[in-house]
């Protein structure tokens, strides 16, 4: 089942990088079909650059905020999306990867800075054994790299809802310059 579904997964990634780069290729800019790893790499480093920009982004008064008390903090689902992506990648490597534990404790990551670093290191440390992998390597554990990439981008959409409720803006809808 893993195969298979790794197999759709991959064709699936592959289409989309496909179709993203034929749409730049019509705004003007011809562009290099992505490989496998590149086109992981692509998705991986844009939805967690997202998630940073957020963390960094929300003022550490509120990282105790909960839309109701049958859901995270958001500080709790930064450490969340963290520690799952070390979780992944200790599944990938087959070697401890970080602090892989699926809702690292608070008080473990007390500040604001503290979150966000972990959080930036469980992307930069994805992004590197995505390189290390290589295509051979992503493409045998693709189904982790989508479904953790996927697993990022439902809790982005998530903190959207946080931002929204605070009546903010997240980082990503602002005007750009």
């Amino acid at each position: 089942m893993k195969t298979a579904r790794g197999s759709m997964f991959l064709l699936v990634l592959l289409a989309s990088a496909m179709l993203a780069s034929s749409m730049k290729a019509q705004e003007g800019a011809p562009q290099k079909q992505r490989t496998p790893s590149e086109a992981v790499l692509a998705n991986w480093n844009d939805i967690g650059n997202r998630l940073v920009a957020m963390a960094q982004d929300w003022p550490e008064d509120k990282y105790t905020y909960r839309p109701n008390a049958d859901v995270r903090t958001f500080q709790q689902v930064l450490l969340h999306i963290a520690g799952s992506n070390y979780d992944m990648l200790s599944h990938a490597t087959g070697t401890k990867a970080g602090d892989s534990r699926n809702d690292p404790a608070v008080a473990d990551y007390k500040t604001k800075e503290q979150t966000v670093a972990f959080l930036k290191k469980s992307v930069a440390d994805g992004a590197a054994e995505i390189q290390k992998e290589g295509d051979a390597g992503v493409v045998k554990n693709l189904y982790y790299w989508v479904g953790y990439d996927e697993h990022m981008g439902e809790h982005y959409g998530l903190l959207v809802a946080y931002y929204r409720n605070n009546g903010m803006v997240p980082p990503e809808s602002r005007p750009k310059k």
